[in-house]
């Protein structure tokens, strides 16, 4: 069954440096650069048939950072389309220091959470083929039996919830 009358096209995030946060997105994510501001934006994206999926605007060196627990943005998601691509990201995020908040199953997908350098929360997942989900509806309460399916280099993290 397939319904998409629109889909989300971007997210725009605040960051203090945008030339800093682009070299980032770039080294830790892989992200393509379409276009770059220096000094005030960059518009990015993973999937380079998309104009951009993350805008980084700039505000200054002064900027105060979110809040956790605010009303706002919790994270944005990048999904892969294998476990073995997750894996991949993974590893990169190793290699580059980045801090693993959590690493979680929702039973139909594998989650990897962590923050960019400005704040904002951030995850890498992969998400079975809808065929293979356990359940079609109520698809995040699926019972602890159906948790497992996702073996990975995360499994000693102690990350992994």
């Amino acid at each position: 069954m397939t319904h998409r009358t629109m889909y989300l096209g971007h997210v725009n995030l605040y960051v203090r440096d945008a030339d800093k946060a682009r070299d980032w997105y770039e080294k830790v994510l892989g992200l393509h650069t379409y276009h770059h501001r220096p000094g005030v934006a960059a518009f990015m994206s993973a999937d380079l048939d998309q104009s951009h999926e993350v805008a980084l605007m700039q505000l200054g060196p002064e900027a105060p950072l979110q809040p956790r627990g605010q009303v706002g943005l919790n994270h944005l998601a990048w999904m892969v389309d294998s476990l073995a691509a997750l894996a991949v990201s993974y590893q990169r995020l190793k290699d580059h220091g980045v801090k693993i908040e959590a690493i979680a199953d929702h039973g139909i997908s594998l989650g990897i959470y962590f923050r960019d350098p400005d704040g904002n929360g951030l995850e890498v997942s992969y998400e079975l083929p809808r065929d293979q989900w356990p359940s079609q509806d109520q698809v995040f309460g699926v019972p602890a039996e159906s948790r497992g399916r996702f073996p990975g280099p995360w499994d000693a993290d102690p990350a992994r919830k």
